[in-house]
């Protein structure tokens, strides 16, 4: 056996210990390996190597990195099942063989059902030993119910084993086993490469069989390092990897506890933290001064609790603290990414957060899955409805249109018609512009098969990646490196499904498949700031940041500072969770009746002691632990009980030494002085209260002379002007289109005025005369029936077709009780005019417009004006419900009907006697306005 097995606690010297190793393995030229946990483990232990000389020889790799090496030269040829592969195998097999195939497509299903076959295969399980042990289970345990699940298990591990042998390929996990176990039988393919592991805790079952064949069968030079050590209570998590390693170890090295690593004022403090955690205080704590070393962070909200953080932060930042010596870990970092990077944005502090960057949230994405999504709709078949937000995410793709703004036109058009789906949203551009023939061609493509789709959808995106760059030789930077990231992952992820149609066509995905898989591919990435923004790209800066990590991605390096974020009840620790596929007790029920042994899971709390244990021993100088009191909401949450693991180690009081800051706090949460741009907010908020300076006058002169040049304006421009100057100016000046619909109001009463006007106008020429009396209402009602079907598709009274039916009948119901109201009133008044238009030049029945003197003139449209026997006038405007009274016209702007009696005075030459409201809807019908007498 040549296992040598170093151990000890946190800081006890084990990386040293296993990098001696490596350069002696170096210096003889052997080789060597040395495996860590992850990607940036790598890229530090390789500049540690390199900046010591030890450059060539030595590779430095992931766990996975050791598969792949071990795979080769076991020589293993069989064909590996990429993940997505393996995905579309599980979907297919589990849908046909279990008794809810919606559940079998549940993305959760597939990934515990994964779970579980690899498993089975690291255990070397076939088919036929799983069936037959559950068939034994089953009949132990005497359950209908249990029985019928161990049956659909069984046949779906042999459907599944069964696909791979026609497929011609292999389990991930089973080819990983299958070189093994070629390597057992003969060990002198590895050779003598030496293999050094460091910063693996948590080593699965698959590690370990790696471990054990290397080191113990194929006799090869292999040192592990473990962090463990008998009788505390942190490592008791980590307990069963080395009694697992123990036996096989030819050599164990035990290396004792060390201070050395801490920085020299932090020693006392830290290295007390590093023994005495979770371990029973047996004497009281001695005095400490922990404000320099360790600090206790308390906000009244998770914002405020991380603008804590980043105070401090950037406090060690400026007083020379380099970003990559210092640390921000959370639990679980991705729930808090988006507040996280807000807050480390809003203090200029420079950060790296690992996360998983969706295709579709790139502007490349976005428009291939907008394309396919606008393409498919209303295919037969095909489930997923394209929306305008998808012809439109395509239209707007880099380079596609010569000019963009017409995109911005076509939605502004589409989106007051109320155009909502793909389809229509085609037709409406075709209308306007030209063929969208690449939708027809992805159609097409859909219907000669999955194979011919997937193809064009790989010439549609290589196109749309080279679409803005073509002929410039550009060099990509900040987002472009997320669309060639996105290019890359999407050319993968199509080839992939390509080869499936190829080789089980069974497999292919269908069109809503095919969308779903490119929705939900992600691109692993980070999110880097810097000191002008935030900015999702793929382009690593060069230069130091703060890292935001997991515990896990943590355990193989040292930070001179470290900030434990999130430390609340069920975050830290984190609640246990059971296999989703045969629990703990089904597992000893199955070991039980069968001798099938399944790995059994891990105590969760004795798990996340160590990991807690493992953070804490990380900082060499300063550690922080900080949680929230309340959420977001306003609810009360509650601390880690870590924390009081950490607080008993020290004085009586620590506790209530914390920095705290209350939630929705706006002063600077960080020692030192605030930045400017923080002064200069403290100082706004300290400051009394002042009015807004008004609005000032224009003093363009082009614009000035523009306005003093004769124009028209309505009734409703000089209602604005009055109300708010400002939005006057952009409506009436700068015409910003509207791209919603109209209001509901607007259309319902656009259709209730052209109605009234026919009713009138077909009394009139019926009767001779548009009184309102109470034997003319039933023939009333009929001609505002009819009025209302003719002139429903000039105002469409909403953008929703179900809608349609209740507004029309409820105005149908309203404009009819005002009728009921009017013939009541019996005036003697003769409605003679009706929708009396004025100052529109391009009409040819409209009169000339109102001249309002100093060269302001006004055009408009009186909906009606009753005169009396002398040719006295009273103008009408029709309101919705409400009628403003006149005491306030002016306060509320209510000119029109004012102006509206100057213009039949001027240009049709009658006393106006009165201006009125006339509201067409609510309790009250009546009239409110102004008399003469």
């Amino acid at each position: 056996m040549a296992i040598t097995l170093i151990t000890g606690p946190a800081n006890a010297g084990k990386a040293r210990a296993v990098l001696d190793g490596v350069r002696a393995d170096a210096a003889c030229e052997q080789e060597p390996l040395l495996i860590v946990p992850t990607h940036a483990d790598v890229e530090s232990y390789r500049r540690e190597l390199a900046a010591e000389g030890v450059v060539w020889g030595v590779r430095v790799e992931r766990f996975q990195g050791l598969l792949t090496e071990v795979i080769r030269r076991a020589g293993v040829a069989s064909r590996p099942l990429t993940p997505l592969l393996r995905e579309r195998i599980l979907v297919a097999v589990a849908a046909r063989r279990s008794d809810t195939p919606q559940l079998a497509a549940r993305p959760g299903f597939v990934r515990a059902l994964a779970q579980l076959i690899g498993e089975l295969e690291v255990e070397r399980v076939t088919p036929q030993r799983l069936r037959s042990a559950l068939v034994a289970w089953a009949a132990a345990e005497a359950s209908a119910g249990r029985d019928r699940r161990a049956a659909e298990l069984g046949v779906i591990f042999a459907a599944y084993h069964q696909l791979l042998q026609e497929l011609g390929r292999s389990d991930p996990d089973q080819r990983f086993v299958l070189a093994l176990d070629a390597l057992r039988r003969s060990p002198a393919l590895w050779g003598a490469t030496p293999v050094h592991l460091y910063g693996f805790d948590d080593l699965t079952r698959l590690q370990l069989d790696t471990i054990e064949t290397l080191g113990r069968v194929a006799d090869a030079p292999l040192t592990i390092s473990l962090a463990y050590e008998a009788g505390r209570v942190a490592f008791a998590g980590r307990a069963g990897a080395f009694q697992t390693l123990r036996p096989w170890a030819s050599e164990h090295r035990a290396l004792p506890a060390r201070a050395e690593y801490y920085a020299p004022l932090a020693r006392d403090v830290l290295h007390r933290l590093e023994r005495g955690l979770f371990e029973p205080v047996v004497e009281e704590g001695e005095q400490f001064d922990l404000s320099p070393t360790l600090r206790l962070l308390e906000g009244g909200s998770p914002r405020a609790e991380l603008e804590l953080v980043a105070g401090e932060i950037r406090a060690l930042l400026d007083e020379g603290m380099a970003p990559r010596e210092i640390a921000l870990v959370h639990r679980a970092p991705h729930t808090v990414a988006d507040l996280l990077a807000e807050v480390l944005q809003e203090f200029d502090v420079p950060f790296e957060l690992p996360l998983r960057l969706p295709l579709c949230h790139t502007s490349l994405g976005h428009a291939l899955c907008g394309l396919l999504a606008a393409a498919l709709d209303g295919e037969p078949g095909v489930s997923a409805d394209g929306r305008l937000e998808d012809l439109l995410a395509w239209l707007r793709a880099p380079g596609l249109l010569e000019r963009p703004e017409l995109a911005d036109r076509f939605e502004a058009d589409a989106r007051r018609r109320g155009i909502s789906s793909a389809a229509a949203a085609r037709v409406l551009w075709e209308s306007e512009h030209w063929p969208l023939d690449t939708l027809e061609h992805i159609r097409q493509a859909a219907q000669r098969g999955p194979l011919a789709l997937i193809e064009r959808i790989q010439r549609e995106l290589r196109w749309l990646f080279s679409a803005p760059h073509r002929g410039r030789a550009q060099v990509l930077t900040g987002p472009q490196l997320d669309d060639a990231r996105a290019l890359t992952a999407g050319m993968g992820v199509l080839a992939e499904l390509a080869d499936i149609a190829r080789a089980a066509p069974q497999l292919a995905p269908n069109p809503d498949e095919l969308l779903a898989a490119l929705r939900g591919l992600e691109l692993s990435g980070e999110l880097p700031t810097t000191l002008r923004g935030l900015e999702l790209s793929g382009e690593l800066l060069d230069g130091d940041r703060v890292a935001v990590l997991d515990p896990l991605a943590l355990r193989a390096r040292r930070v001179r500072a470290l900030f434990l974020c999130g430390l609340q009840a069920n975050v830290f620790p984190a609640p246990a969770h059971p296999p989703p596929w045969l629990s703990e007790e089904e597992r000893r029920g199955l070991a039980e009746a069968s001798g099938l042994r399944l790995q059994l899971p891990d105590g969760s709390l004795a798990a996340e002691r160590y990991l807690f244990y493992a953070a804490l021993s990380r900082p060499e100088e300063l550690l922080a632990l900080s949680w929230h009191s309340a959420a977001e909401n306003g609810d009360s949450t509650f601390p880690s009980l870590f924390l009081d693991d950490v607080c008993d180690l020290f004085p009586e009081g620590f506790r209530h030494r914390r920095r705290t800051r209350a939630g929705g706090a706006a002063h600077w949460p960080g020692p030192g002085l605030p930045p400017a741009s923080w002064r200069e907010r403290e100082l706004a908020l300290a400051s009394p209260p002042h009015e807004p300076p008004l609005l000032q006058p224009l003093k363009d002169q082009q614009l000035l002379a523009e306005l003093r040049q004769d124009r028209l304006w309505s009734a409703s421009q000089l209602k604005n002007w009055m109300g708010c100057p400002a939005r006057w100016f952009v409506e009436s000046l700068l015409r910003a289109r509207d791209i919603d619909p109209d209001a509901e109001p607007l259309a319902r009463g656009g259709l209730a005025h052209a109605a009234l006007k026919d009713t009138l106008e077909g009394l009139r020429r019926d009767t001779g005369s548009a009184r309102l009396t109470p034997a003319r209402l039933e023939h009333a009602r009929a001609l505002l029936r009819t009025a209302l079907v003719e002139h429903a598709s000039r105002f469409p009274l909403s953008v929703f077709p179900e809608r349609v039916p209740g507004v029309r009948r409820r105005l149908q119901a309203d404009l009819e009780r005002y009728l009921e109201y009017a013939c009541e009133q019996d005036s003697p008044l003769e409605p003679t005019h009706l929708e009396l238009g004025f100052g529109f030049l391009e009409e040819e029945d409209s009169m000339p417009p109102l001249d309002l003197g100093h060269g302001v003139y006004l055009r408009g449209r009186i909906d009606r004006i009753d005169l009396t026997p002398g040719g006295q006038a009273v103008v009408y405007d029709y309101k919705g419900a409400h009628a403003p009274p006149p005491d306030k016209w002016l306060s509320e702007g209510h000119i029109q009907a004012a102006l509206y009696m100057r213009a039949a005075e001027q240009l049709l030459h009658h006393e106006a006697i009165a201006g009125l409201y006339q509201p067409l809807a609510g309790r009250d019908l009546r009239a409110r306005g102004v008399l003469a007498a």
